[in-house]
């Protein structure tokens, strides 16, 4: 091994499941050893219906998914209706229903059955129990239930009683339901708001004092007041950290990449060049189009790059500039062309194309770091309302991917074309999107997926393989290079480094 591999080379952290015991850990949280076990974490929501809990659940699974910690919703309410094929009426939901009550507890049971697969088979970090849990009894049962099988869990509440936010709720998302399906909507609304009285009469939300010892966050009416208790662990502060950070609020965010640049033109990467003549021509048509949308108080972020730079001064408004938003750091390749770096680092070139999530570049960055890079903006644009994002193509990829829950494997391969604007509106569990293209040509810059891959190996240490990895390290370090991870590694990845040039360059994209 060459001493610059060496210098580039770091040790794979092994994480080791140790069951989870309250009276123990609570022994150990005075300590100042940090604890490197990884129970995997149950997050149980706790609420009346129509408060916004699938919500919190679909939206939280997304954010845990794309910075690297594999989650999965399970939705009671699905265990529910493949059991009950038909639903009839509000009647199935009151508490003295006991035929009905012994087939909700059956749902709940089978759907903690399936964490467990999910956790014991699948590599699972977090499972997010989606249902109402409005009981002790109910809770309590999880509780158990976690405590065999050495899961920690963390409880959201949702707590809304603005009748506005409630009917909003009902209006945009219940009614759509598979429950009321060909139901008229006004009788629909009136059974809904049964089914929620029904779920009153036993509800007992959690308690300051009577469950003081249990980690939980409650939320007041979508955000208005939180309270967070006994929060355990990393994963736990995180998750309260993103939660107090979204909103409900209707907007949108606009995210497109700087003008064609000089070293667009000449087909080279990185590097920090100005704007070409049509590049120049797009700011100038992006100001014009931002103006025609009459976004009120839209906030423009920009990298700290002359390109993204130039191109928000056409825009004529206050903008802010994020080192976060640097393009991907392409190290030794950077302003190079795909062909050059063929022809210089054929292996390098080889090792990106069989897994370009995980792929770092040599003293650069791979898609993987950039995603830790990029967390802080997307919290800061949970936080936002109307906000334009210009920036790169590396970048702006790890955004859409947010956006759009893609996996690792789909996000190195997202089109994000030149001269091209997304606007993203946000709906009701997920979002909506937008491609205006301001009909000012430009060079293509993306490159397909190459058509012959060898698949990277899914037991391979600190790799997340189709979300199932072992769980990131907490601190934003950067994990190692394939090859980094020695012999045995690369050879698992079988790359062929010995493909013609004319094969491995089969995808690169025209340029003049």
């Amino acid at each position: 091994m060459s001493q610059q591999t060496a210098e580039l080379t770091q040790t794979p952290l092994q994480k080791i499941w140790v069951p989870w015991m309250c009276t123990k850990l609570q022994r150990r949280r005075g300590s100042s050893v940090p604890q490197f076990t990884n129970s995997p974490t149950l997050i149980v929501m706790v609420g009346l219906p129509a408060r916004g809990k699938t919500y919190i659940s679909k939206k939280l699974t997304r954010y845990l998914n794309w910075i690297g910690v594999p989650t999965k919703v399970f939705n009671v309410g699905q265990y529910r209706r493949e059991a009950v094929q038909t639903y009839k009426t509000f009647e199935f939901f009151r508490p003295d229903n006991e035929e009905a009550m012994k087939i909700r507890k059956a749902c709940a049971i089978a759907a903690l059955k399936d964490v467990c697969t999910y956790f014991t088979q699948d590599q699972g970090q977090v499972a997010v129990f989606d249902a109402t849990n409005t009981t002790r009894e109910r809770r309590e049962m999880i509780l158990n239930f976690a405590k065999e099988n050495g899961y920690k869990v963390f409880f959201v509440e949702s707590i809304c009683d603005d009748p506005e936010i409630i009917a909003e709720n009902i209006m945009q998302v219940k009614l759509s339901s598979p429950d009321y399906k060909d139901c008229d909507k006004e009788e629909a609304v009136e059974d809904f708001l049964k089914r929620i009285e029904c779920y009153k009469i036993t509800y007992v939300a959690l308690d300051d004092e009577f469950d003081r010892n249990l980690s939980y966050i409650k939320i007041f009416n979508v955000g208005s007041r939180y309270l967070v208790n006994h929060v355990m662990d990393h994963i736990q502060s995180r998750i309260v950290y993103y939660l107090m950070n979204i909103h409900v609020t209707p907007r949108s965010i606009y995210l497109c990449r700087h003008g064609e640049s000089e070293l667009n033109l000449l087909g080279r990467i990185g590097g920090d060049s100005g704007l070409s003549k049509r590049g120049n021509k797009f700011a100038s048509t992006l100001a014009g189009f931002i103006k025609s949308q009459s976004i009120r108080d839209l906030k423009v972020w920009t990298s700290h790059m002359k390109r993204t730079i130039q191109t928000a001064e056409a825009l004529g408004v206050p903008y802010e500039q994020w080192k976060a938003l640097n393009e991907i750091d392409a190290g030794v390749c950077e302003e190079m062309t795909y062909e050059e770096i063929q022809e210089h680092y054929p292996e390098e070139f080889a090792l990106r194309d069989q897994d370009k999530y995980r792929y770092r570049y040599p003293k650069g960055e791979s898609y993987e770091d950039l995603v830790q890079r990029l967390e802080p903006v997307i919290m800061e644009l949970e936080r936002q309302e109307n906000v334009l994002v210009i920036c790169h193509q590396a970048v702006m990829r790890c955004l859409l991917a947010y956006f759009l829950d893609k996996s690792a494997e789909e996000l190195p391969y997202l089109r994000c074309p030149l001269h091209t604007v997304l606007k993203l509106t946000p709906v009701a569990y997920g979002c909506k999107v937008e491609s205006i293209f301001l009909n000012i040509e430009a060079v293509n810059t993306h490159r397909d997926k190459p058509v012959k891959q060898v698949p990277c190996p899914s037991d391979a240490p600190l790799y997340r393989h189709r979300r199932t990895a072992p769980l990131a390290s907490p601190m934003p370090t950067k994990s190692p290079r394939l090859q980094d991870l020695g012999e045995a590694a690369i050879s698992l990845q079988n790359v062929d480094i010995t493909r013609e040039s004319e094969e491995a360059l089969v995808t690169v994209p025209d340029h003049i």
